[in-house]
């Protein structure tokens, strides 16, 4: 358009009474040279106090008794807070609504203290009774909460998440006053301090909930801007679907003068390839990956924004075990012996990950787990011969389904090359759109899909527990007496650490031996971070508080040097 301009001028204007036209071309070059010099996102960001966060895709729910997704749990951080906060630099729990707690001597009696300066981000004050109302709706079977498990160690909870207790005031969970709350665990549990400060125990504000449905309901108009309320730093103010989620500084906050955030932008963006272009072009601050093939290239710069750290994580593929062929156990284990976990790491991954044939993170303290499901092609061709596919003749096919991203992608076209070459059989490859792909999970509808879990302490139990029979977030078909009793009953009751852990290598040993899943590595945290993003420090569990982050102005964007 610039050199049409010129050519406009050369033609038209050559003659002093031609300034006037001279003028009028010359704002128009300097308003497109503006155009051309907008300030960035992150620019702005900076100088406004507004974090521009990729957050990987659009989040399903904002609603924290729904939510069971990573783009949702970055949101809700910022829209409730629970009783205790897990500090990202030290990972103790700081105080949240709660001003200080009780424990007792045989730690089976929490009791909270409210600050009586907590508020909703209507005025309201927050009360022990909040906690009570949402923590029953958290645990009620009709709420269908995928991690109302994590809450088991309540008195009552797993019996009435089950539907079997049907007195909500038989749960273990008391207002003894507006301003004081208890909690009585069936065993002592030294991690479930950190449970208070997750999603599936966040308030929620029961006006609110109880003017848009049954309070059980899911997905309803109560999480919509107009109608939110919250007891987070941050309170809803835009969402616009595929585009972004705004959440703004909330003046209620009991804790606000520490806020130094003005606001917050979501991005929902699942492309790695699209969200490493607009990190480069300075339109955020925080990506929630990083494309795998850039990596190398983040890693030779002097001053790169790259950042990876251990994560307590797991990537894995589930099956489906009641689908043929899967119902087949020889299947399974040819599908996951013939998996080179090192190979996929070091080449597809580019050394980024940590292979690990276990489902526990490796890294996890005290805890190791067993060694079943390794490599070994020459079994598994032998396993699928003995299933009835010598050589993967008469093999019937297979699908394997994964949420859209660029990184899944590859991962899922090298499994699928590894089995070809190793058994010679076919993998058909489905992706989905997040939401569609949790509902296709849920629903049980696929045979073979990718899956991930990322944890909130450092306690096996957080993915062993996934796969007792009547979890809502296994979507295997795998069930097992033995399995079930470990995780639900004597493991949580067990007092002895060391008995405890043993018993926990018992039950992965078991969901191993099953197949229901082939693990394949642990993950490590990777980001592209802006240096003038401040109080965001790597952690093992890779936990972002808006609350505690600042943004320096006087700190240059960093763009694309090429």
């Amino acid at each position: 358009m610039l050199r049409t301009i010129a050519e406009y001028m050369a033609v038209n204007f050559k003659t002093p009474s031609s300034l006037l036209g001279i003028a009028i071309v010359g704002l128009a070059m300097a308003a497109l040279l503006a155009c051309s010099q907008t300030e960035s996102n992150v620019a702005a960001g900076n100088r406004d106090g507004v974090l521009h966060f990729g957050n990987g895709t659009e989040p399903q729910t904002i609603d924290p008794h729904v939510m069971s997704g990573s783009p949702e749990v970055h949101i809700a951080n910022a829209l409730y807070e629970g009783l205790v906060v897990r500090n990202p630099a030290t990972m103790e729990m700081d105080p949240g609504v709660a001003e200080h707690w009780d424990i007792s001597a045989d730690g089976k009696v929490m009791t909270f203290y409210l600050n009586p300066d907590a508020r909703w981000s209507n005025g309201d004050p927050v009360t022990a009774n909040d906690f009570v109302w949402s923590l029953r709706r958290s645990l009620h079977p009709d709420m269908g909460n995928q991690l109302a498990y994590t809450l088991f160690p309540i008195v009552g909870a797993e019996a009435y998440s089950k539907g079997e207790l049907i007195d909500a005031d038989m749960l273990g969970v008391r207002a003894l006053d507006p301003r004081t709350l208890q909690i009585h665990l069936e065993h002592p549990d030294p991690y479930f301090l950190g449970i208070l400060g997750v999603y599936p125990a966040f308030p929620v504000h029961r006006a609110t909930v109880e003017a848009h449905g049954r309070f059980t309901d899911r997905f309803t108009p109560w999480t919509r801007v107009e109608n939110f309320v919250g007891n987070g730093p941050f309170t809803l103010a835009e969402w616009k679907i595929n585009r972004r989620l705004t959440v703004n500084k909330s003046d209620t906050y009991w804790d606000a003068n520490r806020v130094a955030l003005n606001a917050v932008v979501f991005h929902p963006v699942d492309k790695e390839v699209s969200e490493e272009k607009m990190f480069r072009a300075g339109q955020l601050h925080y990506t929630n990956a990083v494309p795998i093939n850039k990596i190398p290239v983040y890693r030779k710069l002097t001053d790169s924004p790259y950042r990876q750290a251990p994560w307590q994580g797991s990537y894995y593929l589930q099956f489906n075990i009641d689908r043929h062929p899967v119902n087949d156990l020889r299947v399974r284990k040819a599908l996951a012996m013939a998996v080179d976990r090192e190979k996929l790491v070091e080449t597809v991954l580019m050394g980024t990950e940590l292979a690990n044939s276990a489902l526990v993170p490796s890294g996890t303290p005290d805890y190791t787990s067993p060694d079943i499901l390794r490599y070994d092609p020459e079994q598994a061709r032998a396993l699928l011969a003995e299933a009835g596919y010598p050589d993967g003749k008469g093999w019937p096919g297979l699908e394997y389904l994964y949420n859209t991203s660029e990184n899944h992608r590859r991962i899922a076209i090298a499994l699928q090359q590894m089995w070809k070459d190793e058994l010679n059989i076919d993998i058909s490859l489905l992706n989905q759109e997040w939401k569609v792909y949790l509902d296709t999970l849920s629903q049980k509808n696929f045979t073979m899909s990718r899956r991930g879990w990322i944890a909130s302490d450092l306690d096996p139990k957080s993915f062993l527990s996934s796969f007792t029979s009547d979890n809502g977030n296994n979507d295997t078909g795998f069930a097992n007496t033995r399995y079930d009793e470990i995780m639900l009953k004597r493991a949580p009751a067990t007092a002895d650490r060391a008995e405890r852990l043993a018993l926990m290598q018992e039950a992965e040993a078991i969901l191993l031996r099953s197949v229901a899943v082939i693990p394949l590595y642990t993950y490590n945290s990777k980001h592209l971070l802006q240096p003038s993003v401040m109080g965001a420090p790597a952690n093992v569990l890779d936990i972002v508080r808006y609350k505690y982050i600042s943004l320096d102005p006087n700190i240059p964007v960093w763009t694309d040097r090429d």
